[in-house]
């Protein structure tokens, strides 16, 4: 299933998109979720719901998670620019669910006080289907895995360094883009992997591929749910490949992942 929430006259809405004739229709409404765990029943009450172009769409964040965690340096050739070694174990950290934005919306630039080079980040997301506590690899992530979907780790760079630890650099207000939709039709694990491109005012800057994740979804689930219980909703951040660099005013990037689409958004 692929699915978008959005913005309405009469409230936020979620929609099951299907593609018809090359485009992307929102063709039915679906229940809330997390705060309904039936995603795939129809809202009978809603019955009169016309179909409506996803272009059409005012998209929202499609995710409202409870917390976000992220990978770093999980490719080598990050790591390797950043001037990092490859780290043992999965390095992982928060975001606060307050940095979320939609597609299309602005990341804000903190004042040059605060920072002087914010970096954009492209990155894969997992969303979190049902509570996970002290996984197993050998269930498989799939009953966990509610899909997939755009994210982007902006990040204050200087203050990543400067700072003990990466809250403030990661978790300014509009520094996790993510979007436009979720969907469960990719397979990240798979030999082949999954794609993902971002390009800065139209110009590609990285390029990666999941097959080259240093640790897999697996152990990556296996680690964060050691001791952090993952709720309904929670959102994965699972690392950026090579080629990041700041943003300025007036730039715009998109993180496009195969299969999911293109999460775009302005920098003021």
């Amino acid at each position: 299933m692929r699915y978008c929430r959005f913005q309405t006259a009469v409230g936020i809405q979620y929609g099951r998109l299907e593609s018809r004739d090359g485009a992307d229709i929102i063709v039915e409404l679906l229940p809330p979720w997390p705060e309904n765990d039936s995603p795939t029943k129809r809202a009978t009450d809603r019955a009169g719901f016309h179909p409506l172009a996803l272009a059409q769409a005012r998209l929202l964040p499609p995710v409202t998670p409870s917390k976000i965690i992220c990978v770093g340096r999980n490719y080598r050739d990050h790591a390797a620019e950043m001037g990092n070694e490859v780290p043992k174990e999965p390095l992982i950290f928060y975001k606060p669910p307050s940095s979320i934005i939609g597609p299309g919306e602005a990341i804000q630039l903190p004042p040059e006080s605060l920072t002087k080079r914010v970096d954009y980040e492209g990155e894969l997301a997992v969303v979190i289907s049902k509570r996970c506590k002290r996984f197993n690899p050998s269930e498989g992530i799939s009953q966990y895995v509610r899909g997939f979907t755009c994210a982007n780790d902006v990040s204050a760079r200087d203050l990543q360094k400067s700072d003990s630890q990466w809250a403030r650099a990661k978790g300014f207000d509009t520094f996790c883009p993510v979007g436009p939709i979720v969907s469960d039709e990719i397979t990240p694990g798979a030999e082949a992997g999954v794609e993902l491109t971002t390009r800065l005012n139209g110009e590609h800057k990285q390029h990666g591929n999941t097959r080259d994740f240093i640790f897999k979804l697996e152990r990556v689930l296996e680690f964060i749910t050691e001791g952090i219980t993952l709720e309904a909703g929670d959102l994965i951040l699972t690392g950026t490949p090579a080629g990041v660099s700041p943003l300025k005013k007036g730039d715009v990037v998109e993180v496009s992942i195969s299969g999911i689409g293109t999460l775009k958004n302005p920098v003021e």
